[in-house]
């Protein structure tokens, strides 16, 4: 390629451009945006949902004249440009359940305390949190030797200890089933 061909593909590019900053211009004052990035969101692309702003910047360098195209196509040869549909994303992790409330320690025990005063059983059960099997017995051992009666320590021993029969019995049973 010698420079004189250079020159004219040069001169052709910054023609392009030119032509493709024109309808930019045109296209964003129909849309009543304020940058360049606000025309995406009238460009539809084949993977679904709108161009992404980094393949705007892309075609704008490498492809003006498709670009061009495009936005005169989706943008302003159309009466009512419409908005594309953003692509349909998979759900993150950080999405929060909300049937639970997220309490503090302090706002659990203070809970916890209220049911107790109350008498209610059945939220103190809730409310508690769950010890191991060697964690009650060596509260029950501290309280024995502390000579304190716990009816609650004790129920909680007596679940735990009956929890653990249960999983000892499925154990069992499907062991001996396979």
């Amino acid at each position: 390629m010698n420079y004189s061909t250079m020159d004219q593909n040069n001169g052709q590019n910054k023609k392009e451009l030119a032509q493709l900053e024109n309808v930019i211009e045109q296209a964003i004052k129909k849309v009543n945006g304020r940058k360049e990035n606000d025309l995406c969101k009238y460009i539809p692309v084949d993977t679904g949902g709108y161009i992404h702003h980094f393949t705007l910047r892309k075609m704008k360098l490498r492809q003006p004249k498709e670009l061009s195209s495009l936005i005169e196509r989706f943008i302003i040869n159309r009466s009512r440009p419409n908005v594309v549909p953003p692509k349909a994303r998979a759900a993150r992790g950080s999405r929060k359940r909300r049937e639970q409330f997220p309490f503090t320690k302090t706002q659990l025990d203070r809970l916890l305390n209220m049911a107790r005063i109350a008498g209610d059983k059945e939220m103190v059960n809730l409310l508690s949190p769950r010890k191991s099997l060697g964690a009650y017995k060596r509260e029950l051992i501290q309280a024995i030797r502390q000579g304190l009666v716990d009816h609650e320590l004790w129920n909680g021993y007596v679940e735990a200890v009956n929890q653990q029969q249960i999983l000892s019995q499925k154990f069992e049973n499907e062991s001996v089933i396979s």
